[in-house]
């Protein structure tokens, strides 16, 4: 592999300021390596990061105390070194005022989304056209509703997400059991509500992602353990769900809760992660009906993985387990049948998320 085609890995993770937060790393196909190149910190849990591999900036969140000691969230923008796999920090600024567990930004690079799990919020965040942090523009508050008569629900969104044409913001909100579908109004600068989709009550909807030919949604349910698939109507932004089933192998009785979903390039193969049972499951999919089967559950070798992600290429999947002494796992995709094996292990403190890229 070239200089110019390496392949780079950001990790984000669970950090003080005083300690490391956000990492690169380098893999080798061919020797089958992960080494790390650099590691920045001064951010206060720099949990979720979005990668901007064509401009060469890395977007992280991190949290900070407001005026009146209340937890709030900035956005911090880097810009990557492909050659050295370094990060320069050129911006940053407030983003929520709340503390965050996500970031996203727009197809056209010109806004940033942080949800709020604690707070219940989704903020729109403007972008400059050099992709620095400009003003928090907008705060939408997920409000409680009944949905399991035996409790109230307490709003919980952990997750925000485009549409391929960038016309809705999909926000999972594991609390009340729904996705909340919005709009941009550029002009307004605002989030503003265009519908909503309700899931089976104590489902717990976290992740999501768009099958590529998009005509499909797969949702996963962190509080039960399930995948829910849905029919996607781009015009409208309607989800109609069509099957929903188990994330967890049959006759597993322990505890269990969900975290990432990513599906192959080519949208034959999705995969979820689940926390408890620690381990990576795999579905084939219909290409007709968007219906999954289960084709195997992979354990990650290592202890509650909240992240992973498909390599660019797809052969292969590198999963953030956050507890234990395998934090990062590389293992490679079968690209026939789906199926995983692990090829390389490395210790990370606490990483829970990463993404990679060519260089």
């Amino acid at each position: 592999m070239t200089e110019q085609q390496r392949m780079l890995i950001f990790a984000g993770s669970y950090a003080e300021p005083s300690a490391s937060g956000v990492y690169t790393y380098e893999w080798n196909e061919a020797a089958g390596t992960l080494t790390k190149l650099s590691e920045v910190g001064g951010l206060k849990n720099p949990t979720f990061l979005n990668l901007d591999a064509a401009a060469n900036k890395l977007y992280a969140l991190a949290e900070i105390a407001g005026a009146d000691g209340s937890k709030q969230s900035e956005a911090i923008g880097y810009r990557i070194d492909p050659k050295a796999g370094t990060l320069t920090e050129f911006t940053r600024g407030l983003a929520s005022n709340g503390p965050t567990c996500h970031i996203q930004k727009s197809p056209d690079s010109r806004y940033l989304t942080l949800t709020s799990y604690h707070k219940g919020t989704v903020s729109l965040v403007e972008l400059t056209e050099s992709g620095e942090i400009g003003r928090l523009l907008d705060e939408q508050q997920h409000i409680g509703k009944e949905t399991d008569p035996s409790r109230r629900d307490i709003p919980h969104p952990h997750s925000s997400f485009y549409s391929p044409d960038g016309r809705y913001l999909h926000v999972p909100d594991l609390g009340i059991d729904r996705i909340m579908t919005y709009v941009l109004n550029r002009e307004a600068g605002k989030l503003e509500l265009h519908g909503e989709t309700l899931l089976h009550a104590g489902a717990g909807p976290r992740h999501l992602v768009f099958h590529p030919n998009g005509q499909f949604v797969y949702v996963i349910n962190e509080l039960d353990s399930s995948v829910t698939a849905f029919a996607y109507e781009a015009v409208s932004g309607k989800l109609t769900e069509v099957q929903n089933l188990s994330t967890l192998p049959e006759g597993y009785s322990g505890d269990n809760g969900c975290a990432e979903i990513a599906i192959s390039a080519d949208g034959r193969y999705l995969y979820g992660s689940n926390r408890g049972h620690d381990s990576i499951v795999v579905y084939a999919v219909d290409a007709a009906s968007g219906k999954l089967a289960v084709v195997e559950h992979v354990s990650t070798e290592g202890g509650h993985p909240r992240h992973f992600s498909i390599l660019p290429g797809g052969e292969f999947l590198l999963v953030a387990n956050r507890d234990s002494d395998n934090n990062l796992v590389m293992f490679r995709v079968d690209q026939a049948s789906g199926k995983l094996q692990a090829v390389c292990k490395e210790q990370l403190s606490k990483p829970v998320c990463v993404w990679a890229s060519r260089f």
